[in-house]
């Protein structure tokens, strides 16, 4: 039985992500609990409170530009007809844009909390985290997002069984 196109694409998105997820928490925690130490002095710059909420606003609206592209790239999937490993392809450019875009959001978030002591910075990185779970690639959610049926969806679930 020849090897599916479709498992070395889907392998490195999930590795991908993993990454990612695994890259972002250590600084977040390490930027979180220095600011939460009172006995440590980093002499932050003096920048005026506008840049703060900017700086954080930045964020937030790179979060939201993330999640539109994706579901932008999707609809070109579901609009036109074609080839699964075609639909997959899109579907891996499009999750990985927006897993660049989440870490980024990911780095801008600790250095927002380092810099301003806020803590919209602490609810922008708990939402990219969320974002980064619930966006992280898995068979079913592909089946689900691209809506795949028959012989299509048999592919992409057999991804989860692993190759001997």
């Amino acid at each position: 039985m020849e090897k599916d196109p479709i498992r070395p694409i889907y392998d490195r998105l999930e590795r991908t992500s993993l990454i990612i997820i695994a890259c972002s928490i250590p600084v977040f925690a390490i930027v979180y609990l220095y600011s939460q130490n009172n006995t440590l002095d980093f002499d932050r710059p003096n920048l005026p409170a506008w840049l703060d909420f900017v700086f954080l606003g930045f964020i937030y609206a790179i979060l939201a530009v993330g999640y539109m592209n994706f579901h932008k790239a999707i609809k070109v999937v579901l609009a036109n007809p074609m080839d699964l490993l075609d639909k997959v392809i899109i579907y891996k450019d499009a999750t990985l844009n927006r897993l660049k875009l989440l870490l980024l959001s990911s780095i801008l978030s600790p250095t927002g909390l380092l810099i301003f002591e806020n803590n919209g910075y602490i609810i922008a990185y708990a939402l990219t985290l969320v974002l980064i779970s619930l966006g992280k690639p898995s068979p079913d959610r592909m089946v689900r997002l691209m809506r795949l049926k028959g012989e299509e969806k048999e592919r992409v679930i057999r991804i989860k069984t692993r190759e001997s």
